[in-house]
């Protein structure tokens, strides 16, 4: 679950009742995730999540409250689209511009070099989330300074940080930065990077995106008599049975099942076997969402960043 303190200004006493909890009982593990901003807390069980949450509550007089971690999903894009960004502010004194000409496209391994263009440099990026960013220097006659292009690279690396669709990692894209404009007294790095920045979102909405979801492959020990209940149930999750064994007086159920749609699985599997089916689940890959499922993401990160907009 990932748990919040409900009173601003105590998150550092929350962050010490947690240690505090975890040096006394070793199984409950505290993770602090960047990538969810979120911290998330393992347990064994709904009866230890209730005395973890009476401990905190009682001992350590903390309002908390526990919710669904968010899902690590992805993002990519489909198809190749040509863009263009021009940044330019003038403030009193110098003033900033950087102008940018991208190629954005879908990168799979072994593809050509892109067609048409001559390449200066190539930089292959291997990002820790998984997949790649490819960065191509294809600058003809100087329009833009060599030394430019890392501020150019930074800012399309900030946004494949941080998702134009819904804030969350970007993966496998190829971008190509073939033309520009620069000024000899405003442009500086902090102009191209936001110029690249901006070109590259723009680029990525026009891209035919996608967001992928965790798909993961989980394996179900249970009673014959209830096979038929637990293969409905997995269905109902969008799950996909990929076969059945038998061990025993058991029947191994095997499918794959977006990560979404078991955040209350065991409770529910438990309910379902009186207690006699057991389950284990590794994460397999990463597959698109549904488009109806994308819409609703994007709509709610929409509005998540409004109202952090509005916030500040």
């Amino acid at each position: 679950m990932a748990i919040e303190s409900t009173k601003k200004g105590e998150e550092e006493k929350l962050s010490i009742a947690l240690h505090q909890l975890h040096e006394e009982d070793p199984t409950i593990i505290v993770e602090v995730s960047q990538e969810l901003r979120q911290t998330i807390l393992h347990f064994q069980g709904e009866l230890h999540l209730t005395v973890i949450k009476w401990k905190l509550e009682h001992l350590h007089k903390l309002s908390v409250s526990f919710n669904k971690p968010r899902i690590p999903y992805r993002e990519t894009i489909q198809k190749a689209v040509q863009t263009n960004y021009r940044h330019k502010k003038q403030s009193g004194g110098a003033g900033q511009f950087g102008e940018v000409y991208l190629l954005v496209e879908p990168y799979y391994e072994g593809m050509p070099d892109p067609k048409g263009m001559s390449v200066r440099g190539r930089e292959e990026h291997i990002l820790p989330w998984g997949g790649k960013l490819v960065f191509f220097n294809c600058i003809v006659g100087g329009v833009i300074d060599q030394r430019f292009m890392p501020s150019i690279m930074k800012g399309v690396m900030e946004k494949m940080h941080e998702g134009p669709l819904t804030g969350s990692y970007a993966r496998d894209v190829r971008v190509c930065v073939y033309d520009g404009k620069m000024h000899a007294v405003d442009s500086n790095d902090i102009s191209f990077k936001i110029a690249g920045m901006m070109a590259f979102k723009q680029a990525f909405h026009d891209a035919n995106p996608l967001v992928l979801e965790p798909i993961y492959k989980i394996e179900i020990l249970c009673p014959d008599e209830i096979t038929g209940a637990v293969m409905g149930d997995m269905q109902t999750r969008r799950g996909i049975i990929e076969g059945m064994d038998t061990q025993g007086h058991y029947q191994k159920i095997i499918a794959k099942v977006p990560l979404t749609d078991m955040q209350d699985y065991s409770s529910t599997l438990r309910s379902i076997s009186q207690g006699r089916a057991k389950y284990k689940m590794q994460f397999s890959d990463y597959q698109a969402v549904p488009s109806e499922i994308q819409k609703k993401l994007i709509a709610d990160y929409q509005k998540e960043e409004k109202g952090e907009v509005a916030h500040a």
